[in-house]
């Protein structure tokens, strides 16, 4: 399967690199935290498999990607826009993972029906109950002042144990692992996921009605063995409107495997083209 590289041009004259896998509907892949269009790479070759157009990307500031500051939310949803009216050719269906989850959310609520046809999102971290406590407040503050001062292990282990939850001792040990390097060359951009969630992540209800203009048909995917905050939030968006649908995959937690996710969303999506 031959896969193609690119950049677009977003509306504030940030290049955004992408690489494009398959032929058929379009599908953008929108990567959470400390994700690059990298890490996508399998999901995609799986759907490009099942006859679609499968869009990844580095989001901004990661990876291939430039960024250019002052950094907003709506600057990545125009990201995704300069995306879908390039490579995609105008229209696509998007999947967002974790708290790209969100962003997807968001952007096919400011973009609208048309250019965004259909969306899926799987774990989107909400907080929306008491099972786990809240975002501090300061979160994206502190974030902003660990990388304003070079600590980029510091602001990976603050997301880590204050976003995730991932105990202190446990972090610790990841420090010293091989993959921490690259974990720490994307911690600023920490904080552009921190204000994607806003303030969903603060143990209140979700605000539903933001998302009142979403009208074409979303997946709203979680597994049903992770953390009881995750599926609290899951069940609650997929209350949003009667196009919102849940979709609970057994035995899986936060991390799927994307032989499991893939052939939901080659459902969702259409199904097999011929």
């Amino acid at each position: 399967m031959t896969t193609t590289t690119h950049k677009v041009v977003s509306a504030d004259g940030t290049a955004i690199a992408c690489a494009v896998r398959g032929t058929g509907p379009s599908v953008v892949l929108v990567g959470g935290a400390l994700m690059t269009g990298a890490d996508s790479a399998e999901l995609a070759g799986l759907l490009a498999a099942e006859h679609f157009t499968v869009i990844t990307y580095d989001r901004r500031g990661r990876g291939g990607s430039g960024d250019t500051t002052p950094y907003e939310v709506a600057r990545e949803i125009e990201d995704l826009e300069a995306l879908i009216q390039g490579p995609a050719g105008g229209s696509a269906a998007l999947f967002g993972m974790s708290s790209g989850g969100a962003l997807a959310l968001e952007a096919t609520a400011r973009i609208g029906g048309g250019a965004v046809t259909r969306l899926a999102v799987y774990e989107p971290p909400f907080v929306t109950d008491d099972s786990r406590p809240p975002l501090p407040a300061d979160y994206v503050t502190r974030l902003t002042e660990l990388v304003g001062r070079g600590a980029y292990g510091d602001a990976v282990e603050y997301f880590m144990t204050a976003a995730v939850g991932v105990p202190e001792e446990v972090v610790a040990g990841m420090r010293q692992a091989p993959f921490w390097a690259g974990m720490e060359a994307l911690a600023p951009t920490l904080s552009y996921d921190g204000r994607v969630m806003g303030d969903t992540m603060s143990g209140r209800p979700l605000p539903l009605d933001r998302w009142a203009s979403v009208t074409v048909p979303v997946l709203v995917g979680s597994g049903d063995r992770g953390a009881p905050h995750i599926l609290a939030g899951a069940r609650e968006l997929a209350t949003a409107g009667d196009n919102f649908t849940l979709r609970l995959f057994p035995g899986e937690e936060h991390t799927i495997a994307p032989r499991v996710l893939a052939p939901a969303l080659a459902d969702f999506f259409g199904a097999k083209a011929g």
